[in-house]
């Protein structure tokens, strides 16, 4: 998430806006014929439910439970932040395309097998690559809630795949206001990374200011992580914090900064300790492309972010961070990180591959899943150098 600050401990609300349909006049005068066939997408709709979107509605009703009883009694268990396959697929189990049953568009499609794989890999199978196994790091005020739709996809297509709930965030029953560095904010993808085997890897993917979170990891734990896979993230050089990023280059955003509502838990005359996003302005900063029900399932999932990580200028070395591999994913409508900044951070600090999201918003999992999918499962094959 883009950040631009101000000493406005909060920001005025616009009135907020009525989703309507798009293609409503799209036919330009409507007949049976164009209302018939919004109807059928309509039904069809309906049966898109299916165990992923069940655990993610339960994920939110956890929170929100959560909230209600205060936060207090005993933290949760750390396990709780977790996504872990079932670990069911099969040894040499080729890599297949996803059943889901979510509607695609025709702007997302439904991939075919050998569209997974490169050229050179159609064959390739799941004990074939390097490590099978993801690890996803949400952005700022976001949770492990927001992965569903990949997470459904990966499990399904062979992979294992973990979700962690960064402090503060998701079902994780921290303070926000309480986080006081990005080592706290960040410790529970440490933790993780640190007690896995030795010799085990896995692909870490972040978004938004997930990408500073990983690239933290990746100093701490670079023996831990295979690849690492930028998603619209805040992708730095040793030296930078996010707040310099965003503070050279957001000036203009407007959107951000009338959508930011700082919290000054220590006092007004203390620093900020948390931003909250405005409700009335999430779809469009965030979600411009995303589904509706996405959009409400952010609204009621989406927790304060904390101020002091966003402060934190990381130290990275090359003989650590600079070892991993790592891989950019682009997303050309994004209006919380724009196409011009993400460019911006790769010709600041080049990936080994640019990939581009046409038509996805700052929440490709949400807007463009199956074409975030698709670049995944891609960048898992690409074979060691």
């Amino acid at each position: 998430m883009g950040l631009c600050f101000s000493r406005k401990s909060t920001v005025k609300k616009r009135p907020s806006k009525r989703l309507t349909n798009q293609s409503a006049n799209a036919s330009g005068g409507g007949g049976s014929v164009s209302g018939s066939y919004r109807w059928s997408r309509f039904r069809s709709s309906k049966k898109e439910d299916s165990f992923a979107q069940d655990r993610a509605l339960a994920a939110a009703i956890l929170f929100q439970q959560q909230l209600q009883n205060g936060g207090g009694g005993a933290p949760f268990d750390r396990s709780t932040s977790l996504r872990y396959s079932n670990g069911k697929y099969k040894k040499n189990q080729a890599l297949p395309r996803s059943s889901s049953s979510r509607s695609r568009s025709l702007t997302d499609p439904l991939l075919q097998p050998h569209q997974l794989v490169n050229k050179n890999a159609q064959e390739l199978t799941i004990d074939d690559l390097e490590t099978n196994h993801f690890v996803l790091v949400h952005g700022g005020g976001f949770g492990a809630w927001c992965w569903y739709k990949t997470i459904a996809l990966l499990e399904e297509a062979g992979f294992k795949v973990t979700a962690v709930d960064l402090t503060g965030s998701g079902v994780h029953s921290c303070d926000t206001n309480s986080i006081t560095s990005l080592s706290q904010y960040a410790k529970p993808l440490t933790d993780f990374l640190e007690k896995l085997a030795d010799g085990e890897k896995v692909i870490l993917v972040g978004h938004d200011f997930g990408g500073a979170c990983i690239s933290f990891a990746m100093e701490l734990c670079p023996s831990k992580v295979s690849k690492a896979v930028f998603v619209a993230a805040t992708m730095l050089t040793s030296g930078q914090s996010a707040l310099d990023i965003f503070s050279e280059k957001m000036k203009s955003n407007d959107l951000m900064r009338q959508s930011q509502i700082f919290i000054y838990a220590n006092g007004n005359d203390k620093p900020p300790t948390a931003i909250d996003l405005d409700k009335s302005l999430l779809k469009d900063l965030l979600f411009n492309h995303s589904p509706f029900k996405d959009i409400a399932l952010a609204s009621v999932s989406m927790r304060s972010i904390p101020f002091s990580p966003v402060l934190e200028k990381l130290s990275l070395s090359d003989i650590k961070y600079g070892s991993i591999r790592r891989f950019y994913i682009e997303t050309t409508e994004d209006n919380s990180i724009p196409i011009a900044l993400q460019r911006s951070m790769i010709s600041q600090n080049p990936p080994e591959r640019v990939f581009h999201l046409k038509g996805a918003d700052h929440s490709p999992f949400f807007s463009k899943p199956q074409a975030l999918h698709r670049i995944l499962v891609e960048i898992s094959t690409v074979p060691s150098t």
